[in-house]
């Protein structure tokens, strides 16, 4: 139970995992982007670790390219709240592909690392009370539009 003046777990809970996973998603993708880069980042981790399987080379080049741009926009956005469950769901499919990949080259892989953490943060949110979150953007806009 809360106290009066404070703020009711679900806004704390809400704010607090929204926060790690989108700096969890930032700094991969930034990362990726500004460190690694992405030409190497599809070098590395698509080109050379699928050639060998049925994924056609184009699909390829396009997931190793774009996934570290899709990390580092999703991650901000999530910072900023805007457009949650899109952005939710667009991390949530990354996490699917990225998974598939990893049990393509390794049938047993282990999704006890980043993957498992990130998916039940990102379930957390899909499923916590809409609105509990007070500090998003989504919601900052939803308050000016109502005001008009």
């Amino acid at each position: 139970m809360n106290k009066p003046g404070l703020l009711p777990d679900w806004q704390i809970a809400t704010v607090f995992v929204r926060f790690i996973l989108a700096i969890l998603f930032v700094m991969a993708g930034w990362w990726k982007v500004f460190v690694l880069t992405p030409m190497a980042h599809a070098e590395q981790f698509f080109i050379g670790w699928f050639a060998d399987s049925w994924i056609p080379d184009a699909l390829l080049w396009s997931l190793g390219l774009g996934i570290p741009f899709v990390e580092l926009a999703a991650g901000i956005t999530l910072l900023l709240g805007w457009r949650l469950r899109e952005t939710l769901v667009t991390l949530a499919v990354l996490l699917i592909v990225t998974t598939y990949g990893h049990a393509l080259k390794e049938a047993l892989f282990n999704i006890d690392g980043h993957t498992f953490t990130r998916s039940v943060l990102i379930i957390f949110l899909l499923v916590s009370p809409i609105g509990a979150d007070h500090w998003t953007l989504d919601r900052h806009l939803a308050r000016r539009l109502a005001k008009q």
